[in-house]
């Protein structure tokens, strides 16, 4: 019987070079690849002198490579900078002007990772895409879907990121490490003797250097020549009350409390930048708190689209608790209305809101 060929997404970290090295040792067929997905050299004007915490650097090609070699398996970089730049970067960008707070990682793994990706690995013959994910794949023989579930440690689950998935995508996929705990991931590194063992985990989107995100912005538009509205505007409360001026509403996301730039009696907050009137919104604390929202693009993974209430725990961020809420479907089977039993704070438009039942990821959409 022939052992079918995997291809094992490395970006050069502990995670990824873990999964190479567990498939091969199991007797797999293995073949890694590395997604270049950013010319770290552009905008040389934000480029750091210290370490950062990005991913998909020089040097993490250069990991991923060594561990190939030490691990025996064929490598390759496959560069899709162009995908990237049209799915991830410049969407990234425009949402931003337009007053929203995007996931970029998301939509990586939507547009390139799991499309792009497999669509290159099934070119060159490979059956499955192994990725170091911490979540879990299952498949349901009551209603042949595939399912995506959390990861057994909790503390590291990325389902958050992975609510585009496709059950095309998901029968594609392997997440060996969403039955593990991270640290028992590096102690795996370690009985393998792979190099990256102790590497740090990345904390920032690769193409934003030390999460300047406002610097990547201007730097961006100046190189693409896009318009950027970067006039002052005034910062006011929810009564319309001017308290001081902003130097560009792209500057600020809703949640924000650091770097406004106004006095007051008590902490201010963020609840809406308006690109029409170039307006920031500020207020209270209390006045981050809502309870009933609309996501739309919503993806169902493990159950067909609602036609009806249906009750789920939904995370708005990824660091936030789920809680307890009601889907109901709209006129569009697109759009799904939230309501939270509990009033929840800073639900941020551009946002993910994924839907769970337990460890069951429902499905998922962008809080509109």
């Amino acid at each position: 019987m022939s052992n079918p060929l995997w291809a094992v997404a490395m970006s050069g970290g502990v995670d990824s070079s873990v999964v190479a090295g567990l498939l091969k040792r199991e007797g797999r067929n293995v073949i890694g690849m590395t997604m270049q997905l950013w010319n770290q050299r552009r905008l040389p004007e934000l480029a750091s002198d210290g370490p950062t915490g990005r991913c998909c650097s020089i040097d993490d090609v250069y990991d991923a490579r060594y561990v190939a070699q030490l691990l025996g398996i064929p490598y390759y970089v496959v560069n899709f900078e162009d995908d990237f730049e049209k799915h991830v970067v410049r969407p990234f960008v425009d949402n931003y002007l337009k007053g929203r707070t995007p996931i970029p990682c998301t939509l990586c793994n939507n547009f390139v990772k799991f499309e792009t990706f497999i669509q290159m690995a099934e070119g060159i013959g490979a059956e499955k895409v192994a990725t170091g994910h911490y979540a879990r794949i299952t498949h349901n023989q009551a209603n042949q879907r595939w399912e995506l579930r959390r990861a057994v440690d909790a503390s590291k689950d990325q389902t958050y990121f992975l609510f585009g998935l496709t059950q095309e995508q998901l029968s594609r996929s392997l997440f060996p490490l969403g039955e593990m705990a991270k640290a028992d991931v590096r102690a795996l590194a370690r009985e393998l003797n792979l190099p990256v063992a102790e590497k740090g985990d990345s904390q920032e989107i690769c193409f934003v250097p030390n999460g300047d995100y406002k610097a990547f912005i201007e730097a961006y538009c100046r190189e693409q020549n896009l318009p950027l509205d970067d006039r002052t505007g005034d910062i006011v409360t929810r009564d319309g009350e001017v308290l001081g001026e902003h130097g560009g509403y792209h500057s600020y996301t809703v949640g924000q409390r650091r770097g406004l730039g106004v006095a007051a009696g008590e902490p201010l907050y963020v609840i809406a930048t308006e690109p029409e009137t170039r307006r920031v919104v500020v207020g209270r604390g209390d006045d981050l708190l809502t309870t009933q929202f609309i996501a739309g693009d919503v993806n169902w993974i493990s159950i067909p689209p609602i036609t009806h209430p249906h009750r789920a725990h939904v995370r708005i961020r990824n660091k936030h608790l789920p809680a307890p809420a009601t889907l109901t479907p709209t006129e569009s089977p697109a759009r799904v209305a939230v309501r939270f039993d509990e009033p929840q704070r800073a639900v941020t438009p551009g946002q993910g809101a994924v839907f769970y039942a337990e460890d069951l990821v429902l499905g998922g959409g962008w809080i509109e």
